[in-house]
């Protein structure tokens, strides 16, 4: 059995249960499509998916549960997209923003355990902003911001990396913003479908090497 963990805030929550860790969310929901994928393209292998994701966390939140939520549960992949709340607070400065610097250190010491305390594979996704005017002005500089810490972290613990802003910004050049993410930010079943499959695609390499591993 593989075991994969989605973790994240509202975007990765998508309505699931929260009562049940295995109920991967609503028809908006990229775990439940990526599952979908996976399960397709390796139809003879046992996986358990399990979805914590938490709406409206930061990384703050998803760090003070880490060790319950990710370590403990020694999966075998653990996948994470966080960082859009962080930007909203950030914008709206209606309580203490963490410092791009802080906000960067922090997430690599969370990647930093799953390396040292577990052998999960890790796979990121990048935090992401589609084009809506009236969020645009005022959430793109931090979002970016965002992406590059991302990206740097990726390159020092990540096994695989889902660059969503700019899956999101090719979509865009097909169908409207909004018809992937109504509100710039949750994705709307197509969008979420689309981040599942791309997430499906990158992960597939992985998957394939644990298969190796596990058969050994």
């Amino acid at each position: 059995m593989i075991k994969i963990l989605f973790q994240g805030d509202s975007i990765t929550d998508a309505g699931r249960d929260r009562q049940n860790p295995r109920h991967l969310g609503g028809e908006a929901s990229y775990p439940l499509y990526a599952a979908e994928y996976v399960r397709r393209a390796f139809p003879d292998v046992e996986f358990d998916f399990l979805n914590l994701g938490i709406g409206g966390d930061e990384l703050w939140q998803l760090e003070a549960r880490w060790q319950r939520d990710c370590i403990d549960l020694s999966p075998d992949i653990v996948s994470v997209l966080i960082g859009i709340n962080d930007t909203w607070h950030r914008v709206d400065q209606k309580r203490e923003f963490v410092p791009d610097n802080e906000w960067g250190n922090m997430y690599a010491c969370m990647l930093g355990e799953v390396k040292d305390k577990t052998d999960a594979k890790i796979i990121i996704i990048e935090e992401f902003l589609l084009y809506v005017p009236d969020k645009e002005t005022a959430f793109r500089p931090d979002v970016n911001n965002k992406i590059g810490v991302t990206r740097a972290i990726a390159r020092r613990f990540a096994d695989a990396y889902v660059p969503a802003d700019g899956l999101f910004a090719a979509a865009s050049v097909k169908a409207p913003p909004t018809h992937w993410a109504a509100d710039g930010v949750h994705p709307t079943p197509d969008g979420a479908r689309l981040l599942g499959k791309a997430w499906a695609e990158a992960a597939a390499p992985i998957i394939k090497e644990l298969i190796e591993k596990k058969a050994k």
